[in-house]
């Protein structure tokens, strides 16, 4: 048995079959191994007795939910036109200049993946980004740059 299907099994023991347990197991598929994997998703349709369709639908709709490889850590910027009012652009421009990526790309050493995001929840604050589950609020291009550079020391 394969590492991932392993994953899965232990997963749908810990949340159970039901269809409202399907979020909560891809969730921690994607907290484990980073992405989900066709495989896993593969198994996690056998287990709840759901399509391969239904499963995908749902974890291509968040984009929480990744379902390619992303690097080691993942700078998630919100996109709602509240933050873009209060300076989105220049945020993204700061990071993509650091980087040396444009959204949706990984930096070549696998450190860094930059994507956007519909709503993190902190619009009120924005400009907000997140990296990783750390949230950071009321950006300028030079606090999101040092925010990133936290995680080169």
């Amino acid at each position: 048995m394969s590492p991932t299907v392993e994953l899965v099994k232990r997963t749908v023991e810990k949340h159970g079959t039901k269809r409202e347990s399907l979020m909560p197991i891809l969730q921690d598929i994607v907290q484990e191994q980073r992405y989900l994997t066709d495989e896993a998703m593969v198994e996690v349709a056998n287990l709840l007795d759901l399509s391969a369709a239904e499963v995908y639908g749902t974890a291509s709709f968040y984009t929480f939910l990744d379902l390619k490889p992303r690097g080691e850590n993942i700078i998630r910027i919100c996109k709602t036109i509240t933050c873009y009012m209060k300076g989105k652009d220049e945020i993204i421009k700061a990071i993509e200049d650091r980087l040396k990526i444009t959204i949706g790309e990984t930096t070549s050493d696998g450190k860094f993946s930059f994507l956007d995001a519909n709503c993190i929840g902190w619009c009120h604050e924005g400009p907000a980004m997140l990296i990783n589950d750390k949230v950071y609020t009321k950006l300028t291009p030079k606090k999101a740059v040092d925010a990133i550079n936290e995680y080169y020391s």
